[in-house]
C-alpha cells in the first residue's frame, strides 16, 4: 500500500471541521507572507487576485487557529485605521529535518516561521541503522527538553538520504549506505518516530534549502549541485523544484559513462586522492571543517574533474537556462571557488553577442542544507 504522510498528521493541525490542513487561497497567502515577513494585511490585497474583503477573512482566520500572528502597523503607512504586519507564528508548529549522509547525519529542528531551533549531527561510521536512529532520537529528545517544545506542536519529519529515487520512499542509496537502500523508509521511520514522514533525495533537499534560505531569495531559477561521497543535486524553476516523471531531475552524475563516472566531481575520489598522498581524512565532514587548497592531490584532483565538471555546467546552461548555478551540499567553498574559476564555457558568440551565461555561486548555508532542506519540507508541503 503506498504511504502518503498527510494521513498521519495530527487533528489540531487540520482545518476545523475538515481533512485537509490549509485551502488554496489560504496557502497562497501563507507563502507571500513566507516570502515578505512583515507585509502589512493592507499590502496583501496589492500582491493577489482576491478582493480586499477576502484576504481579511482568510487573514483573521489563519490568526485564530495560530498560524498567522498580528504585529505593530507600520510607522506612517497613511490614513486610517493602522494595518498591522503579518508574520508566520513560530511557536505553531515545529518540525525535525533529518539528513543521512554516507558519513553523518544531520538533525534541523526547525518551527514554521524558518526559524532554526537546533541542530546536530550522528557519526554513522561502524554504526547500524537501529544504533543510528536510536542516538537521532534521544539528540532529538534532547532539543526537545532544551528548547522546551513539547510533542503537541510537533508537525513531522522531513527526511532526506543520500541516492536516487527508485518509487514511493524507497532510495537506492551508495554502498556505505547499503541497509538504508531499498526499503520504504515512510512508513518505518513513521512508526519509529510516531510522526508522519516526508522523505527525500538529500541533493533535492538541499536544493529546497538553497530555494527557501540562499540563492532562491533573489533567482527563481536555478541548478543546485550538490558535492557529496556522490554527486547531485537540484533544479528549481520558478521558485518551485522540480521533480518531473521519477522524481529524479537533477541527478547530474547520469550523464556520465561508466568511465567518465570516475572523473565526476564526487567527494569520495578527492577523499581517495588525498589519503594516497599522506593526508589522512576520514570523512568527508572532517575534510570539510579542516580543508587545506594546500594539501597535496587537491589541484591534481581539481585539474581531473574539471572536463566532465564544464560539459556538465554547459549541460545545464544549455537545456535549464538557469539564472545561476549554485555549489552546495558537503563541498568545501575553496573547492567550489577552484572549479568555478576553471569553468569553461561552450559559447559561440554571434555577431559579437554570446549568449546570457548563468552566475556561478557559492552557497551561504554554512551547515547541513540537506537538513535544513528536510526541516522545511513538511511545512512547504502541507502550508506553503
Amino acid at each position: 500500500m503506498a504511504y502518503f504522510p498527510e494521513t498521519l498528521i495530527a487533528p489540531r493541525f487540520l482545518r476545523p471541521g475538515e481533512s485537509s490542513i490549509v485551502s488554496s487561497n489560504e496557502r497562497d497567502l501563507l507563502k507571500l507572507i513566507w516570502r515578505h515577513p512583515g507585509l502589512s494585511r493592507s499590502e496583501v490585497t496589492g500582491h493577489t487576485d482576491l478582493t480586499q474583503q477576502s484576504v481579511y477573512r482568510i487573514i483573521d482566520q489563519l490568526e485564530e487557529r495560530g498560524i498567522v500572528s498580528f504585529g505593530s502597523p507600520k510607522p506612517g503607512a497613511g490614513r486610517g485605521q493602522p494595518s498591522p504586519t503579518l508574520r508566520l507564528n513560530g511557536s505553531y508548529a515545529y518540525s525535525c529535518g533529518i539528513s543521512v549522509n554516507t558519513d553523518v547525519i544531520g538533525i534541523c529542528l526547525m518551527d514554521i516561521s524558518g526559524k532554526v531551533l537546533a541542530e546536530s549531527s550522528v557519526a554513522l561510521r561502524d554504526r547500524s541503522m537501529a544504533q543510528a536512529l536510536d542516538l537521532v532520537q534521544e539528540q532529538l529528545t534532547e532539543h526537545q527538553r532544551q528548547n522546551d517544545l513539547t510533542d503537541e506542536t510537533f508537525f513531522g519529519i522531513g527526511f532526506a538520504i543520500a541516492g536516487f529515487h527508485v518509487s514511493g520512499t524507497r532510495y537506492n542509496a551508495p554502498l556505505p549506505l547499503h541497509e538504508w537502500s531499498l526499503i520504504e523508509l515512510g512508513p518505518l521511520l513513521s512508526e519509529f518516530f510516531g510522526k508522519p514522514i516526508w522523505a527525500h533525495n538529500g541533493g533535492k533537499a538541499g536544493t529546497v534549502a538553497e530555494s527557501m534560505f540562499g540563492a532562491g531569495r533573489y533567482m527563481k531559477h536555478f541548478a543546485y549541485l550538490s558535492f557529496n561521497h556522490g554527486f547531485g543535486g537540484g533544479l528549481v524553476s520558478n521558485g518551485e523544484l522540480l521533480h518531473s516523471g521519477m522524481g529524479n531531475a537533477g541527478e547530474f552524475s547520469g550523464i556520465y559513462d561508466a568511465e567518465e563516472n570516475k572523473r565526476r566531481p564526487a567527494l569520495q575520489y578527492l577523499i581517495e586522492k588525498l589519503n594516497r598522498n599522506g593526508v589522512e581524512v576520514p570523512s568527508i565532514t572532517y575534510m570539510r571543517k579542516h580543508f587545506d587548497p594546500k594539501w597535496p592531490g587537491v589541484t591534481e584532483w581539481v585539474d581531473e574533474v574539471t572536463p566532465a565538471y564544464s560539459r556538465l555546467i554547459n549541460a545545464i546552461w544549455a537545456i535549464f537556462d538557469p539564472q545561476g548555478i549554485v555549489f552546495g551540499g558537503q563541498v568545501p567553498t575553496a573547492i567550489a571557488q577552484m572549479l568555478i574559476d576553471r569553468t569553461e564555457i561552450y559559447d559561440r558568440p554571434r555577431y559579437g553577442v554570446g549568449r546570457p551565461r548563468p552566475k556561478l555561486v557559492i552557497s551561504e548555508i554554512a551547515t547541513d542544507a540537506s537538513a535544513m532542506g528536510a526541516a522545511i519540507a513538511p511545512f512547504k508541503s502541507a502550508f506553503y
